[in-house]
C-alpha cells in the first residue's frame, strides 16, 4: 500500500466538503491501494462543525483513511501537501458586488498561495473550486512563486459534465456515450460551452453532436444558455448551491490529473493560458480542452475555430482580464 498521500481539502466543514470528504477517503480518486492522510482546513469559528465531519470520517471505517487532522491554521494545513483541493471561499451574499467578492477572495487565496509556496511540497497539485475560482487560482499561483504555474488549476469539470449530460438527455444516450465536449473559459454565466469538436455514440456509431442532434438553433442557444445558468437554476430550487454534483467533478478532475485521460478524449480544466495556441492572452487562468498524462497536463492543439466560437471565446477572456486587473489591484494592498 506504500506511504499515504497528504491531501488538503478547504471550507471542510461546508456542504461541498461533505458530499466530497467521503468519495476521497473511500479511494474513489486516488485508487483503492492508495492510503491518505486528510487534512482539513476551516475558520474558527466552523471548528465545532468540523469536529462532526472528523466524527463522522471515523465512524465510516475506511481502511485508507490513516489519519484526519482538522485544523484552522494555515501552517499545518499546508505542511508537505501532495495535493490541495481549494473548496474555500467568501461566497457571494446578496446585494454583494462581485468587485467585493474578489476583493475578499484575492485576501484569502493570497494567504493560502503563500503557505503554499512556504510549507507545500513543490510538487503540489493545486485545485481551485471556491469562486470565482478561475481568478482566486491565478491570485493563488501568483502568491507561490516556486511551484510550477502549470500545478495550479480550477474546476470547470461541473460545467463539462452539465454539457455532456445535456446532450445525453437530449439524445436518450448515457452520458458515457458522449465525449470531447469543452468549455472555453470563465466559469461564470461568460463560459462557452463548445459541442463543434464532440462526438456521440448512437447505436454503436461515433458522430458529431450537430450531427445527431440536428438542431443547430438549440445547440447554439438553449442549451448554451442552460449550461451557462445550471448554477443558479440550482440554487433557486434547492435554495442552496450545487454541491453533489459539485462534489464529484472535484473527483473526476482531480482523478484525472492522478491516472490522466482516456485515450482519445479530452476534459476541459482552467490552466493557465500562456502558450495557447487558441488567441487567449497570456497570463489568465482560462478554461481549456487538456489531455493529461504523467499527473502533467497538455493543450489539445488544432481545433478548428469558427466565427460563432471565436466571438464567445473572446467574451469570456474579455471578463477574466477584467476580473484579474480588478484582483491584481487589490493584490498589491491585501
Amino acid at each position: 500500500q506504500g506511504e499515504p498521500i497528504r491531501v488538503l481539502v478547504t471550507g471542510a466543514a461546508g456542504q461541498i466538503a461533505y458530499s466530497l470528504l467521503y468519495s476521497i477517503a473511500k479511494g474513489d480518486v486516488f485508487g483503492k491501494e492508495q492510503p491518505l492522510v486528510l487534512v482539513l482546513l476551516d475558520i474558527t469559528p466552523m471548528m465545532t462543525v468540523l469536529e462532526g465531519v472528523v466524527m463522522e470520517l471515523q465512524d465510516c471505517a475506511l481502511p485508507l483513511l490513516r489519519e484526519v487532522i482538522p485544523t484552522d491554521k494555515e501552517e499545518i494545513a499546508f505542511k508537505d501537501l501532495d495535493i490541495a483541493i481549494l473548496v474555500g471561499s467568501m461566497p457571494r451574499r446578496e446585494g454583494m458586488e462581485r468587485k467585493d467578492l474578489l476583493k475578499a477572495n484575492v485576501k484569502i487565496f493570497k494567504s493560502q498561495g503563500a503557505a503554499l509556496d512556504k510549507y507545500a511540497k513543490k510538487t503540489v497539485k493545486v485545485v481551485v473550486v471556491g469562486n470565482p475560482a478561475n481568478t482566486n487560482c491565478l491570485i493563488a499561483s501568483k502568491s507561490a512563486p516556486s511551484i510550477p504555474k502549470e500545478n495550479f488549476s480550477c474546476l470547470t469539470r461541473l460545467d463539462h459534465n452539465r454539457a455532456k449530460s445535456q446532450i445525453a438527455l437530449k439524445l436518450g444516450v448515457t452520458s458515457n456515450d458522449v465525449k470531447n465536449v469543452i468549455i472555453w473559459g470563465n466559469h461564470s454565466s461568460t463560459q462557452y460551452p463548445d459541442v463543434n469538436h464532440a462526438k456521440v455514440n448512437v447505436k454503436g456509431k461515433e458522430v458529431g453532436v450537430y450531427e445527431a442532434i440536428k438542431d443547430d438553433s438549440w445547440l447554439k442557444g438553449d442549451f448554451i444558455l442552460t449550461v451557462q445558468q445550471r448554477g443558479a437554476a440550482v440554487i433557486k430550487a434547492r435554495k442552496l448551491s450545487s454541491a453533489m454534483s459539485a462534489a464529484k467533478a472535484i473527483c473526476d478532475h482531480v482523478r484525472d490529473i492522478w491516472f490522466g485521460t482516456p485515450a482519445g478524449e479530452f476534459v476541459s480544466m482552467g490552466v493557465i493560458s500562456d502558450g495557447n495556441s487558441y488567441g487567449v492572452p497570456e497570463d489568465l487562468l482560462y478554461s481549456f480542452p487538456v489531455v493529461i498524462k504523467d499527473k502533467t497536463w497538455k493543450f489539445v492543439e488544432g481545433l478548428p475555430i469558427n466565427d460563432f466560437s471565436r466571438e464567445k471565446m473572446d467574451l469570456t477572456a474579455k471578463e477574466l482580464t477584467e476580473e484579474k486587473e480588478t484582483a491584481v489591484e487589490f493584490l498589491s494592498s491585501a
